[in-house]
């Protein structure tokens, strides 16, 4: 059966679908010896494809991966940087690195820390980073000074960002400092830098921002030690099944034409 390009590197578990968009606007891929172009559609039992020059088959699908990793400071959420930056998969043992197609879901921003998905399941990975998903992520933020409950009531209700208001979150004061405060703050929602802007708004500076949880996925598990900063582990299978519970009843269809569709 035919399909896009970028979705059949993605099922093969060679890059996201962005990544994969980014090879082919690259020039880096060919089917049946001819540049591809974006959009195309390809039968990954009948056409050759090749990246790099090197031909790649449905046969060679390399095994689904999904791992959780604490993210430490200074470190980028992508698979490769021109500026030359320590990235991800540089924290994973080379076995992992490359050939199996794993990157990131989602992004942290290089100062913030705490726990992201990496997997080599590209449908996945469209599914949970498409704007309709909402699984919650928490997060504990060190911010400047000491919010007031009018101002935590109003970071709870929404603040405009570029013209649009953030969704409700929940944003709760743990503890208060004599010069700042740590909050807990859930969202359901990811846009760029998002907490960090809001906080700034609010004339609360973000001091230090750490992602605790990705829905029921967390950093510490019951009975298990704590995953350091730079440490990885591998999802159990209870943590994969929410993961894709979380999108099903949206088919990749529906939420590539960005169509709202009742969740099962």
């Amino acid at each position: 059966m035919e399909v896009r390009l970028q979705k059949a590197l993605s099922q093969l578990g060679i890059a996201s679908r962005r990544e994969a968009e980014e090879m082919i606007r690259q020039s880096r891929v060919q089917v049946n010896g001819v540049l591809a172009n974006l959009g195309q559609k390809v039968d990954t039992q009948k056409d050759a494809i090749a990246i790099d020059g090197k031909l790649i088959s449905a046969a060679e699908r390399p095994p689904l991966i999904y791992l959780l990793l604490n993210k430490p400071p200074g470190v980028v959420s992508t698979c490769d940087d021109p500026q030359g930056r320590k990235t991800v998969l540089d924290l994973l043992p080379q076995e992992l690195r490359a050939g199996l197609g794993i990157h990131p879901v989602g992004r942290l921003d290089a100062e913030s820390t705490g726990a992201l998905i990496l997997t080599n399941d590209g449908e996945l990975t469209f599914g949970l980073t498409h704007p309709r998903h909402s699984i919650p992520k928490t997060y504990r933020v060190v911010v400047k000074g000491n919010p007031s409950p009018a101002v935590i009531a109003k970071w709870s209700q929404g603040v405009m960002l570029d013209g649009r208001k953030t969704l409700p979150a929940q944003v709760n004061l743990i503890e208060s400092y004599a010069e700042n405060s740590c909050l807990e703050i859930v969202l359901k929602e990811g846009r760029n830098r998002q907490i960090r802007r809001v906080a700034e708004i609010l004339g609360h500076p973000v001091i230090k921002l750490h992602r605790t949880a990705i829905g029921t996925i967390q950093l510490k598990k019951p009975k298990e030690p704590f995953l350091r900063e730079g440490q990885y582990r591998y999802l159990s299978d209870a943590e994969i099944r929410f993961l894709h519970n979380s999108i099903k009843g949206r088919t990749i269809k529906d939420l590539a034409e960005g169509r709202s569709v009742i969740k099962t």
